[in-house]
């Protein structure tokens, strides 16, 4: 994932929000379409944004000492 794709789904309500659209699409195509394909390609994008936004994620927010924008260089 790019900076500003890691930045732009820093706050948690915006992974859940997508991870929720994309579990109920799967849910959708298991329960009531019933289409393997579709059944397929939406379960590895759930796998895919739940490794990505919650296990793989590093949320800058939880962790202490960290102040905003942090590039490794020293404020002058």
């Amino acid at each position: 994932m790019r900076q500003t794709e890691k930045d732009w789904f820093q706050p948690l309500w915006r992974r859940v929000t997508v991870t929720g659209f994309v579990a109920a699409w799967f849910a959708f195509e298991m329960f009531w379409a019933r289409d393997e394909f579709w059944m397929l390609i939406t379960g590895a994008a759930l796998a895919y944004a739940v490794w990505s936004f919650f296990i793989r994620f590093e949320d800058k927010s939880s962790k202490p000492g960290t102040g905003g924008d942090d590039n490794g260089k020293p404020e002058a």
